[in-house]
Protein backbone atom coordinates (compact mmCIF):
# COMPACT_ATOMS: atom_id res chain seq x y z
CA UNK A 1 0.00 0.00 0.00
CA UNK A 2 1.46 3.33 -1.05
CA UNK A 3 2.17 5.84 1.68
CA UNK A 4 -0.30 8.68 1.82
CA UNK A 5 1.22 11.93 0.61
CA UNK A 6 1.16 15.00 2.84
CA UNK A 7 -1.62 17.50 2.32
CA UNK A 8 -0.72 20.88 0.79
CA UNK A 9 -1.18 22.53 4.20
CA UNK A 10 1.11 20.01 5.92
CA UNK A 11 3.71 20.39 3.16
CA UNK A 12 3.60 24.17 3.55
CA UNK A 13 3.94 23.80 7.33
CA UNK A 14 7.03 21.64 6.80
CA UNK A 15 8.58 24.36 4.64
CA UNK A 16 7.70 27.09 7.14
CA UNK A 17 9.08 25.07 10.04
CA UNK A 18 12.42 24.76 8.26
CA UNK A 19 12.62 28.55 8.10
CA UNK A 20 11.80 29.15 11.76
CA UNK A 21 14.77 29.48 14.15
CA UNK A 22 13.76 26.56 16.41
CA UNK A 23 14.53 28.50 19.59
CA UNK A 24 11.20 27.15 20.94
CA UNK A 25 10.81 30.39 22.91
CA UNK A 26 6.97 30.58 22.71
CA UNK A 27 7.09 34.34 22.01
CA UNK A 28 4.94 33.78 18.94
CA UNK A 29 2.13 32.69 21.24
CA UNK A 30 2.48 29.00 20.45
CA UNK A 31 4.13 26.30 22.55
CA UNK A 32 6.89 25.65 19.99
CA UNK A 33 8.02 26.45 16.47
CA UNK A 34 6.13 23.61 14.76
CA UNK A 35 2.69 24.54 16.11
CA UNK A 36 3.35 28.10 14.94
CA UNK A 37 4.32 26.78 11.51
CA UNK A 38 1.07 24.80 11.39
CA UNK A 39 -0.90 27.91 12.35
CA UNK A 40 0.74 30.01 9.64
CA UNK A 41 0.10 27.29 7.06
CA UNK A 42 -3.58 26.96 7.88
CA UNK A 43 -4.09 30.73 8.04
CA UNK A 44 -4.85 31.04 11.75
CA UNK A 45 -1.68 33.01 12.59
CA UNK A 46 0.22 35.81 10.91
CA UNK A 47 3.80 35.28 9.78
CA UNK A 48 5.32 38.27 11.61
CA UNK A 49 5.29 36.94 15.18
CA UNK A 50 8.81 35.48 15.58
CA UNK A 51 11.30 37.86 17.24
CA UNK A 52 14.27 35.43 17.07
CA UNK A 53 13.74 35.08 13.31
CA UNK A 54 13.60 38.84 12.98
CA UNK A 55 12.86 40.82 9.87
CA UNK A 56 15.02 38.55 7.73
CA UNK A 57 12.88 35.60 8.76
CA UNK A 58 9.70 37.51 7.99
CA UNK A 59 10.97 38.27 4.49
CA UNK A 60 11.69 34.57 3.87
CA UNK A 61 8.25 33.56 5.12
CA UNK A 62 6.55 36.24 3.02
CA UNK A 63 8.34 34.94 -0.05
CA UNK A 64 7.11 31.36 0.28
CA UNK A 65 3.62 32.54 1.23
CA UNK A 66 3.40 34.91 -1.73
CA UNK A 67 2.79 37.82 0.60
CA UNK A 68 4.35 41.23 1.08
CA UNK A 69 6.75 41.50 4.04
CA UNK A 70 5.53 43.38 7.10
CA UNK A 71 7.18 44.59 10.31
CA UNK A 72 7.61 42.30 13.28
CA UNK A 73 4.57 42.49 15.54
CA UNK A 74 5.79 44.35 18.67
CA UNK A 75 3.24 42.47 20.76
CA UNK A 76 5.46 39.40 20.36
CA UNK A 77 8.71 41.15 21.30
CA UNK A 78 11.57 42.79 19.49
CA UNK A 79 14.44 41.57 17.38
CA UNK A 80 17.82 41.55 19.09
CA UNK A 81 21.14 39.78 19.42
CA UNK A 82 21.27 36.24 20.74
CA UNK A 83 21.31 35.94 24.52
CA UNK A 84 22.20 32.96 26.67
CA UNK A 85 21.10 31.77 30.09
CA UNK A 86 23.72 31.80 32.83
CA UNK A 87 23.32 30.04 36.18
CA UNK A 88 25.00 31.41 39.29
CA UNK A 89 26.22 28.00 40.40
CA UNK A 90 27.02 29.20 43.93
CA UNK A 91 23.37 30.18 44.43
CA UNK A 92 21.83 27.18 42.63
CA UNK A 93 19.87 24.88 44.98
CA UNK A 94 19.61 21.94 42.58
CA UNK A 95 15.80 21.97 42.32
CA UNK A 96 15.87 20.89 38.60
CA UNK A 97 13.00 23.23 37.68
CA UNK A 98 15.16 24.97 35.08
CA UNK A 99 16.09 21.61 33.55
CA UNK A 100 12.41 20.77 33.22
CA UNK A 101 11.70 24.16 31.60
CA UNK A 102 14.50 24.11 29.02
CA UNK A 103 12.95 23.11 25.67
CA UNK A 104 16.24 22.05 24.07
CA UNK A 105 17.92 20.20 26.97
CA UNK A 106 20.69 22.78 27.28
CA UNK A 107 20.88 22.58 31.09
CA UNK A 108 22.60 19.74 32.89
CA UNK A 109 22.68 18.81 36.58
CA UNK A 110 21.08 16.57 39.14
CA UNK A 111 18.69 16.99 42.04
CA UNK A 112 20.27 18.80 45.01
CA UNK A 113 23.39 19.50 42.93
CA UNK A 114 24.28 22.64 41.06
CA UNK A 115 23.23 23.00 37.42
CA UNK A 116 24.97 24.61 34.49
CA UNK A 117 24.03 25.78 31.00
CA UNK A 118 25.73 24.33 27.94
CA UNK A 119 26.19 27.60 26.11
CA UNK A 120 26.60 25.98 22.69
CA UNK A 121 23.11 24.45 23.00
CA UNK A 122 21.25 27.33 24.64
CA UNK A 123 18.73 29.02 22.33
CA UNK A 124 18.24 32.05 24.57
CA UNK A 125 14.53 31.30 25.00
CA UNK A 126 14.57 32.56 28.64
CA UNK A 127 12.00 29.95 29.70
CA UNK A 128 14.26 28.77 32.52
CA UNK A 129 14.25 32.13 34.32
CA UNK A 130 10.74 32.27 35.74
CA UNK A 131 10.66 28.79 37.35
CA UNK A 132 13.89 29.37 39.33
CA UNK A 133 12.83 29.78 42.99
CA UNK A 134 16.04 31.56 44.02
CA UNK A 135 16.54 33.88 41.02
CA UNK A 136 19.97 32.47 40.22
CA UNK A 137 19.55 32.53 36.41
CA UNK A 138 20.54 35.58 34.39
CA UNK A 139 20.21 36.27 30.68
CA UNK A 140 23.47 37.55 29.23
CA UNK A 141 24.68 38.46 25.72
CA UNK A 142 26.11 35.54 23.81
CA UNK A 143 29.88 35.71 23.29
CA UNK A 144 31.06 36.55 19.79
CA UNK A 145 31.92 32.91 19.14
CA UNK A 146 28.27 31.94 19.69
CA UNK A 147 26.50 35.11 18.56
CA UNK A 148 25.29 33.60 15.30
CA UNK A 149 22.24 31.33 15.46
CA UNK A 150 23.05 29.32 12.36
CA UNK A 151 20.91 26.90 10.39
CA UNK A 152 22.95 24.01 11.79
CA UNK A 153 22.27 25.16 15.35
CA UNK A 154 18.58 25.56 14.55
CA UNK A 155 18.38 22.02 13.15
CA UNK A 156 20.23 20.66 16.17
CA UNK A 157 17.84 22.51 18.50
CA UNK A 158 14.87 21.01 16.63
CA UNK A 159 16.24 17.50 17.06
CA UNK A 160 16.89 18.04 20.77
CA UNK A 161 13.41 19.48 21.24
CA UNK A 162 11.79 16.54 19.47
CA UNK A 163 13.88 14.07 21.46
CA UNK A 164 12.85 15.76 24.70
CA UNK A 165 9.18 15.71 23.69
CA UNK A 166 9.40 11.99 22.88
CA UNK A 167 11.06 11.32 26.25
CA UNK A 168 8.30 13.17 28.08
CA UNK A 169 5.69 11.19 26.17
CA UNK A 170 7.35 7.91 27.18
CA UNK A 171 7.49 9.01 30.82
CA UNK A 172 3.81 9.97 30.73
CA UNK A 173 2.92 6.59 29.24
CA UNK A 174 4.78 4.80 32.03
CA UNK A 175 3.03 6.86 34.68
CA UNK A 176 -0.35 5.92 33.25
CA UNK A 177 0.49 2.25 32.88
CA UNK A 178 -0.13 -0.49 35.44
CA UNK A 179 3.45 -0.14 36.67
CA UNK A 180 2.91 3.53 37.31
CA UNK A 181 -0.24 2.86 39.32
CA UNK A 182 1.48 0.29 41.52
CA UNK A 183 4.24 2.76 42.23
CA UNK A 184 1.87 5.64 42.79
CA UNK A 185 2.48 5.94 46.53
CA UNK A 186 6.22 5.81 45.97
CA UNK A 187 6.01 8.55 43.35
CA UNK A 188 3.86 10.69 45.65
CA UNK A 189 6.40 10.28 48.46
CA UNK A 190 9.26 11.19 46.13
CA UNK A 191 7.40 14.28 44.95
CA UNK A 192 6.72 15.33 48.54
CA UNK A 193 10.38 14.86 49.44
CA UNK A 194 11.42 16.91 46.45
CA UNK A 195 9.05 19.73 47.43
CA UNK A 196 10.47 19.70 50.95
CA UNK A 197 14.03 19.89 49.62
CA UNK A 198 13.13 22.83 47.39
CA UNK A 199 11.36 24.61 50.25
CA UNK A 200 14.33 24.14 52.58
CA UNK A 201 16.72 25.38 49.92
CA UNK A 202 14.55 28.42 49.29
CA UNK A 203 14.54 29.19 53.01
CA UNK A 204 18.33 28.99 53.07
CA UNK A 205 18.56 31.36 50.12
CA UNK A 206 16.07 33.76 51.70
CA UNK A 207 18.04 33.68 54.94
CA UNK A 208 21.22 34.54 53.08
CA UNK A 209 19.52 37.49 51.41
CA UNK A 210 18.03 38.61 54.73
CA UNK A 211 21.37 38.87 56.49
CA UNK A 212 23.30 40.23 53.52
CA UNK A 213 24.35 43.82 54.17
CA UNK A 214 26.00 46.26 51.79
CA UNK A 215 29.71 46.35 52.42
CA UNK A 216 32.70 47.77 50.59
CA UNK A 217 34.41 44.60 49.43
CA UNK A 218 36.19 45.97 46.39
CA UNK A 219 39.74 44.67 46.03
CA UNK A 220 39.71 42.71 49.28
CA UNK A 221 42.27 39.92 49.64
CA UNK A 222 40.79 36.46 48.89
CA UNK A 223 41.37 35.30 52.48
CA UNK A 224 39.24 38.15 53.85
CA UNK A 225 36.50 37.53 51.28
CA UNK A 226 36.38 33.88 52.36
CA UNK A 227 36.20 34.96 55.99
CA UNK A 228 33.26 37.27 55.27
CA UNK A 229 31.53 34.46 53.43
CA UNK A 230 31.98 32.14 56.41
CA UNK A 231 30.45 34.78 58.67
CA UNK A 232 27.47 35.14 56.35
CA UNK A 233 26.93 31.39 56.31
CA UNK A 234 26.97 31.21 60.12
CA UNK A 235 24.48 34.09 60.31
CA UNK A 236 22.23 32.34 57.79
CA UNK A 237 22.34 29.18 59.89
CA UNK A 238 21.42 31.16 62.98
CA UNK A 239 18.45 32.72 61.17
CA UNK A 240 17.17 29.29 60.18
CA UNK A 241 17.63 27.89 63.70
CA UNK A 242 15.76 30.82 65.20
CA UNK A 243 12.98 30.32 62.70
CA UNK A 244 12.65 26.64 63.60
CA UNK A 245 12.66 27.41 67.32
CA UNK A 246 9.76 29.80 66.93
CA UNK A 247 7.60 27.42 64.85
Amino acid sequence: MAAQSASPVDALADTIDKLLPQTQCTRCGYEACRPYADAIANGSADFNRCPPGGQAGIVKLARILGRNPKPLNPANGFEGPLNLAFIDEAACIGCTLCIQACPVDAIVGAAKQMHTVIAELCSGCELCVAPCPVDCIAIIPAPLTLAGWTEDRANHARRRFESRKARFARDAAVQHSGIGSRDGSRNDAAAETRRAVIQAAMERAQAMRAIAKPRNTDNLPPAIERRLREIDLRRAGAVLRDKKDTT
